[in-house]
């Protein structure tokens, strides 16, 4: 059916679904049909299976390493160290399984929650259902920023305009009506069907659902090219470099100490057990999965916090971002819109005029102000008691206002029927009815104030209607009621005999009036807005609005301050972005904070303007028309209650409670993350680094080895996973929104960061091999001693570490780490890991361990807490960061 739908008739059509269009489908009918079709989405590449995340843990150059140390092991039938290895493997493969299946399956739980829902008329109900569950019969309903969910043939419409770019790739919208098409119709040409992916941009409507699922057109496009292997986000792409870089640096030096070792005359099997052992210690293998860890979690957190992650990498560029554009109503303000001015012909009415008994008796026998009403309830798409329904915050306000001063709103709809509309157009900013006047026809519309004012050539007073002359005094009306923070839209009208066709619409209309509404902004922007600017993010305000309007609301929420120099607000008609831009005016728009009067293509405009001079965007958007700019942000963030559908698709955050203030939570999590993953990595590599060095030292200066292999591979899977878990699971730094974003081509690593690397290293080298020299020439101890004491010396230094990762400028003592519970629980666990160790005769065995005294393991207290000691000290100083 899907094939020839467009050449069958409605009444065809719903016959064959046995399905009536009214009502739709019964609760029981659809139940059934949901089970025999399956459900309605396309078939993905699967997510992978437990098994698979297990076979690729082997898949991994750290484990081809520790396979050549076991290997060697069993053929010089060194068999309790050939299976140590055995163990160790298992170990890590297990750690990092169970790493990524938490993480694979906290992405999913996240994508199950921004499921696309859709309007279906069930059993004769309105039902607001997930789209996945909508079947072949099922009527839905369609209105401006649906993202249609199924192919289905429409069976009643109202200026219906669809975007089918992503079916058809045309650009243009698409008109549609249910006229029947010959079968060889095309499918760009069927006019009377609609298809799952597209989106509604203009009109409403009904259709029945032909084909759902991989039955669909864009589902049979996507079964032709399966889904290709997802990439690594940027960061694990990152962390991936490093990581191979630091195999073949740690490899030539393994290769050194083997050599030299060999020919001071070592056991050469040990030797190269020893050089694979560092080879081993020196990778960070546990990076890519502790950083898919962390970016999981945030997702998690952000996600009880009602902010919805799509996309793992969002989260990353969250902490990258320096410019927020943002729409005003809704977002920064209220969006709890109510009437707060009327501006007539002779009277100006203030809120507090309504109030009055006696002054509405008057208004109401006056012809302007019932004209006005009437124009209000009748150009309007909410239905009575509107404040209780989802819609245009403006609407609502129209018919709850004309509710409250006794209008009935059904009798005067009956009385008046609605024939025709033009649906609000953002870029013309006017929405229009035709509607039934007894034996003539009435054309009602309202919009902005400049737009309607040029339709009209007469205007409406209290001794009739009266050409209208000074429409520049009404535009400096305007200008001045916007100017009080108010939201102004105009109205009018025009009466004829004769059914006017839709381009008439417009034409010689009849100015009414204004009226002006309030629409407070959010108490909590004014803060929001500081810490942005505390944190070097630049918010840009776009907006349809008045300019007026949107400079008392800037002014109010602390965008522009009163003596601002860039106070401007820049007006659409005067902003035209194009290449040929000269650097006065370039320099103009990354000044200005705000933007009036802008319409969806300037939005998309001034994104790619920004992104072309090294911003990182966040984008937050709800209608349909924000969409294209909402997917060219490097991060879209879609308003979850009043968000469209299309809007949240295209999206990358959605809001789900419509608070801008959350996008400051999403912003300082990505910034948090982001830190957190720096600050494992940066314990990682020093830790690995100290070990590297302590043995190359040892190894060529004759001294006893500080480090056995198994003791290596021991020290990594206890004092290096968990510590390193533990920073990727800190709340961040105090003042980490203080701060400005990073530049996306910073490195992992910096300069700076390096140098910290080396000297923390090196600070616990110097702790091991002092040891070491005391131990040995000191106190002239056998080297199994002087080994163990140098090996507990290293796991002290390399915990104590983690304190040495604050910045300098914060307290020692109460910091980021200090304060992280996580990061003392796994000390706590490293130091019982090693307590069980060295009491357990065959672990005793498996790292070579003996019997200390209680004045060695002061001695190895001494020297492993000096290493913090030393380090702070250079830190204090200014050495490290």
């Amino acid at each position: 059916m899907n094939k020839d739908s467009h050449a069958i008739s409605i009444s065809d059509i719903t016959t064959r679904l046995h399905v009536d269009p009214q009502k739709g489908l019964t609760y029981d009918e659809a139940k059934k049909r949901l089970s025999y079709y399956g459900e309605n989405k396309l078939k993905h590449k699967r997510a992978k299976s437990s098994w698979i995340i297990l076979l690729e843990q082997f898949l991994d150059p750290v484990i081809y390493v520790l396979g050549i140390a076991m290997i060697l092991a069993f053929v010089f039938t060194e068999w309790l160290e050939g299976f140590a290895v055995l163990v160790v493997i298992l170990i890590t493969v297990l750690i990092g399984f169970f790493m990524e299946l938490q993480a694979v399956r906290s992405i999913e739980s996240l994508r199950k929650m921004v499921q696309t829902m859709a309007n279906v008329m069930r059993g004769g109900n309105i039902q607001h259902l997930k789209s996945n569950h909508i079947v072949p019969g099922d009527i839905i309903l369609l209105a401006p920023g649906d993202l249609i969910p199924a192919d289905a043939r429409l069976i009643w419409h109202q200026s219906l305009a669809v975007k089918e770019a992503a079916l058809t790739g045309e650009s243009n919208q698409v008109d549609k009506n249910p006229k029947t098409l010959p079968i060889q119709t095309s499918l760009a040409e069927q006019t009377n069907m609609v298809f799952k992916g597209t989106v509604v941009v203009r009109g409403n409507a009904r259709a029945v659902v032909t084909a759902t699922g991989n039955q669909t057109h864009i589902g049979q496009i996507s079964s032709l090219t399966q889904e290709a292997d997802k990439s690594r986000n940027p960061l694990e792409k990152r962390l991936h470099q490093l990581s191979r870089w630091l195999i073949g640096f740690t490899l030539i030096l393994a290769l050194i100490i083997v050599v030299s070792g060999y020919l001071q005359g070592k056991d050469l099997f040990l030797m190269m057990k020893t050089g694979i052992a560092l080879a081993v210690a020196a990778i960070p293998e546990g990076l890519p999965i502790v950083a898919t860890i962390a970016l999981a979690k945030g997702m998690v957190k952000l996600s009880k916090q009602k902010v919805i992650i799509k996309k793992l990498e969002a989260v990353q560029t969250l902490g990258e971002t320096n410019i927020i554009c943002t729409d005003k109503t809704g977002t920064l303000t209220e969006n709890k819109m109510s009437v707060h001015e009327l501006v007539l012909h002779d009277r100006i009415l203030k809120s507090a005029d309504f109030i009055d008994i006696t002054s509405l008796r008057d208004l109401k026998s006056n012809d302007v102000f019932t004209k006005i009403i009437e124009v209000a309830v009748l150009c309007n798409n909410m239905g009575s008691q509107g404040k209780e329904m989802n819609g245009d915050s403006i609407e609502i306000a129209l018919i709850d206002f004309a509710e409250k001063i006794g209008y009935d709103i059904v009798k005067l709809r009956n009385q008046y029927p609605e024939l025709e509309e033009i649906p609000f157009d953002a870029e013309q900013k006017i929405m229009a009815t035709l509607n039934q006047n007894k034996d003539q026809y009435t054309v009602y519309i309202k919009g902005a104030i400049e737009n309607i004012i040029e339709f009209c050539d007469t205007i409406i007073t209290e001794e009739g209607v009266r050409p209208l002359k000074d429409k520049e005094k009404w535009l400096a009306t305007g200008n001045s009621v916007a100017s009080e923070g108010l939201r102004v839209l105009a109205f009018a009208y025009k009466d004829t005999e004769n059914r006017p066709n839709i381009s008439e619409f417009t034409k010689k209309l009849v100015f009414v009036g204004l009226i002006g509404f309030l629409d407070p902004p959010r108490s909590d922007i004014k803060q929001a807005i500081k810490t942005y600017k505390d944190a070097g993010i630049k918010v840009v305000m776009i907006t349809g609005d008045h300019p007026d309007t949107a400079r008392k609301i800037a002014e109010e929420i602390g965008l522009l301050n009163k003596d601002d120099v860039n106070k401007k607000v820049i007006h659409g008609r005067t902003v035209h972005i194009s290449e040929k831009l000269d650097s006065k005016e370039e320099n103009k728009i990354l000044n200005a904070k705000v933007f009036a009067r802008m319409i969806p293509k300037q939005k998309l405009d001034l994104v790619n303007f920004y992104q072309k001079h090294n911003s990182v965007v966040g984008m937050i958007g709800d209608g349909v028309n924000d969409a294209p700019a909402l997917k060219k942000a490097d991060i879209g963030i879609a308003m979850g209650i009043r968000g469209t559908e299309a809007a949240k698709e295209v999206a990358d955050v959605i809001l789900m409670d419509d608070q801008f203030t959350s996008t400051e939570l999403a912003i300082r999590q990505g910034r948090t993350i982001f830190g957190n993953i720096r600050h494992f990595v940066v314990y990682l590599l020093s830790c690995n680094f100290a070990e590297i060095i302590a043995v190359a030292v040892a190894s060529l200066s004759n001294l006893p080895l500080p480090l056995l292999p198994l003791q290596i591979l021991f020290l990594n899977l206890v004092t290096d996973i968990f510590p390193a878990l533990a920073l990727g699971m800190g709340r961040g730094q105090d003042g980490i929104m203080k701060q400005p974003p990073r530049t996306p081509d910073e490195p992992i690593i910096t300069k700076k960061l390096w140098i910290s690397i080396i000297i923390y290293g090196l600070s616990i080298t110097l702790a091991v091999i002092g040891v070491t020299v005391y131990a040995h020439f000191v106190m002239d101890l056998s080297a199994k001693v002087v080994n163990n004491m140098a090996f507990f010396t290293l796991v002290l230094a390399q915990l104590f570490n983690v304190f040495n990762i604050p910045h300098r400028h914060v307290s020692f003592f109460k910091n980021e780490v200090t304060t992280n519970l996580w990061v003392w629980g796994a000390i706590g666990l490293s130091l019982l890991i090693m307590l069980i160790a060295y009491y357990i005769p065959l672990l005793e065995l498996v790292l070579s361990l003996t019997t200390l005294s209680k004045e060695q393991f002061t001695i190895i207290g001494l020297f492993g807490i000096s290493a913090l000691v030393l380090t702070q000290i250079i830190k204090r100083l200014g050495g490290t960061i």
